[in-house]
């Protein structure tokens, strides 16, 4: 069980908010002043050093075209009234160079990154919890299919807008946990999600103790994308099944500082800058198939 992780999350009256809440973010990415897309990130926090995760394809989508130069995050700056926020925005480049961490494994590339944030930027006042290490499971055998589970973002965008806080969906893991589904590097989730979630952290409970202090949830994945088949789209609704991508890949993207690579760079060789430390154990066994008649749908 991860051990309790404090919380600066009070809000007005003697109600306090729950830690997870506050772990999770609002993104929106931006090309110069144009608003292009809503997603959901959370915060990473490992040797004193914060991080903001998300899916890759939330900052850089090749097949779509999407390509944007900055990302903004909602955050709350008042631990007297958690309805008090600000925009903190970071460039995704510097020096036309990406900033992001991301890796990629023997599936391919994983759809996760890592955008550290610069601390001494943030407010004093910053309102916010941290997953860290100590929330990621040490055990993968000790989670079964049927694993009851919280995604919690901001699908197509819908949030309380008077607390600007996300909301939370409830899932099952619905598939063999600790093997790559299809040779990939993720697992399935059963749960109704929507564009915007993308980045969402997938997470189960560890403790019975209350949340609004603590962190009491494992982090077993981040949520990428839905999955569909090959289907008549008259007879057959949607699998309403999903892939979240192993949260162990975030000891390997935050175990050193990024060294950004060029634009062109990036695009045509997706491997991560962060390699996996020998310390980092893989989801898989190693698996070498490939996913035939599925298609993400963002």
């Amino acid at each position: 069980m991860p051990p309790n992780n404090p919380a600066s999350t009070s809000s007005p009256g003697s109600i306090s908010v729950e830690s997870i809440l506050t772990a999770v973010t609002k993104i929106s990415t931006f090309n110069g002043t144009t608003n292009l897309t809503s997603a959901t990130g959370f915060f990473f926090e490992r040797d004193q050093r914060l991080f903001v995760v998300t899916n890759r394809h939330v900052v850089i989508n090749e097949p779509t075209a999407h390509r944007p130069d900055r990302i903004e995050l909602e955050i709350h700056i008042n631990p007297e009234n958690i309805a008090q926020v600000s925009n903190y925005s970071i460039p995704l480049y510097k020096n036309s160079k990406a900033v992001w961490s991301e890796i990629a494994d023997a599936g391919g590339s994983v759809d996760i990154v890592a955008i550290e944030i610069n601390r001494q930027a943030l407010p004093n006042s910053i309102v916010f919890t941290a997953f860290n290490e100590h929330n990621l499971p040490e055990q993968l055998e000790s989670i079964e299919v049927g694993t009851t589970l919280l995604i919690v973002g901001f699908p197509l965008g819908f949030h309380d807008t008077l607390h600007k806080l996300p909301v939370a969906r409830h899932a099952i893991i619905s598939s063999a946990f600790g093997l790559r589904f299809q040779g990939q590097g993720y697992f399935l989730t059963d749960a109704r999600l929507h564009r915007g979630t993308s980045g969402a952290p997938v997470v189960a409970r560890s403790t019975r103790r209350s949340g609004r202090n603590q962190l009491p949830f494992l982090l077993l994945g981040v949520h990428g994308a839905r999955l569909d088949v090959n289907r008549n789209e008259f007879e057959d609704e949607r699998l309403a099944l999903n892939v979240a991508w192993y949260s162990n890949v975030l000891m390997a993207l935050t175990s050193a500082p990024v060294n950004p690579q060029s634009t062109s760079e990036k695009t045509e060789n997706p491997v991560s800058q962060a390699q996996p430390s020998s310390s980092v154990k893989s989801p898989l066994p190693p698996d070498q198939t490939t996913a035939k008649g599925l298609k993400s749908v963002t």
